[in-house]
């Protein structure tokens, strides 16, 4: 029997963790990464495998969660509820885990790995499962804080020469206008968006107003991370468009953001929200309600980004996402081929059987640093 014509079953359940050193450091309001410990997942049906990542940081700065929480709740809770259990959709997945509140990144690590499995068993691509109909993505780019000014500007040339269509940088309290101004007198033209990552609050309000000189796509997350309150009174006094970020963790989040006028685009980013299920759900809801939405990035490694771009195929994407290219982030990604963009600033969607791209299974044991395995 053919699995288009029966249920997937996991049978074992993997995780391990590598560490990945970046190319050059990324700093945001949280701090600096120099080097990335990424947790994989990678699940196991009758000689199929479908592969994850867990997109959290290493220090709960973006969520509470972090490579250690998530191993544990992987391992304790998650495990157990899958392993054994078989499904005819891959949806059904997150139904399991809806009793478990929070640990959404470690709950997509695992469910975005069974949507994975389903698609290379399926011999169908990723994209098509999840319903995308976009053939190529546009691509952005999220630059960070850096230690000059003139470096920062050095850091914009290179990308806007490889032809990436939306530049976006990090901000922060004593790195934001002075610098905004700066990077427009240089790139009067491009299109720029700022990331605060909520260090913000509503006392900024005539600094962040002074924003809407710079003729920004968007200013995302200026204020708390788990906010849509203020984020409405602020964006009221604002002619730039605000996009939320953190406090988008599920459809009904979304839906109630959207009510509150509180921002005029999300980001949607598949750990956050907790998978493709609701990612799909989310994705849905802004496209019936005429909101641009895009995916963000989370520094992933080569198995998180081809997930990325399958979801960013999804007809609502229309905006310039974070999915750029692996070598702007690691010397050797865990995938290959690599990551490339097009020097006009795409990214060819895979329509081959699962996501068009194999993770090195050599490269990732060579860098692995722990890992478990759980079976029935």
């Amino acid at each position: 029997m053919s699995f288009q014509e029966s249920n997937i079953k996991i049978e074992r359940l993997e995780i391990r963790e590598i560490n990945l050193p970046l190319v050059h450091y990324f700093e945001t309001s949280f701090g600096r990464t120099e080097e990335r410990r990424i947790l994989l997942t990678k699940v196991f049906c009758d000689g199929a495998v479908g592969y994850g990542e867990c997109t959290t940081g290493e220090k709960p700065f973006f969520s509470h969660e972090t490579i250690d929480t998530a191993w544990v709740i992987i391992k304790e809770v998650l495990a157990p509820i899958i392993i054994g259990q078989d499904w005819n959709e891959p949806s059904e997945v997150s139904q399991w885990f809806k009793p478990i509140r929070g640990n959404q990144m470690a709950r997509a690590a695992v469910e975005n790995a069974c949507w994975d499995l389903t698609a290379r068993a399926r011999n169908m691509p990723l994209c098509k499962l999840l319903g995308g109909t976009l053939e190529k993505i546009p691509c952005g780019v999220s630059i960070g804080i850096q230690d000059t000014p003139e470096q920062l500007l050095e850091k914009i040339k290179t990308e806007v020469d490889a032809g990436y269509r939306r530049i976006k940088i990090k901000i922060k309290p004593g790195w934001d206008y002075n610098i905004l101004s700066l990077v427009r007198q240089t790139y009067p033209d491009i299109p720029l968006s700022v990331d605060a990552n909520s260090s913000y609050t509503l006392a900024d309000i005539n600094l962040l107003k002074r924003f809407d000189e710079f003729n920004l796509l968007m200013i995302e997350q200026p204020l708390g991370h788990d906010d849509i309150v203020d984020h409405s009174h602020l964006q009221k006094q604002l002619s730039t468009a605000i996009c939320l970020d953190e406090p988008i963790t599920s459809i009904d989040q979304a839906r109630r953001a959207i009510e509150m006028e509180s921002g005029r685009i999300i980001n949607i980013k598949l750990g956050r929200v907790g998978g493709f299920s609701e990612a799909i759900k989310i994705h849905n809801y802004c496209y019936d309600n005429q909101m641009p939405v895009w995916c963000g990035g989370m520094l992933e490694a080569g198995i998180g980004r081809s997930h990325n771009i399958a979801m960013s195929s999804l007809p609502g994407f229309t905006l310039p996402g974070d999915v750029s290219a692996s070598r702007r982030y690691f010397k050797e990604d865990i995938i290959d081929p690599p990551v490339t963009v097009s020097n006009d600033g795409f990214i060819n969607v895979p329509q081959v059987a699962g996501t068009g791209y194999e993770p090195k299974e050599g490269y990732i044991e060579k860098i692995t640093v722990r890992k478990e395995l759980f079976s029935v």
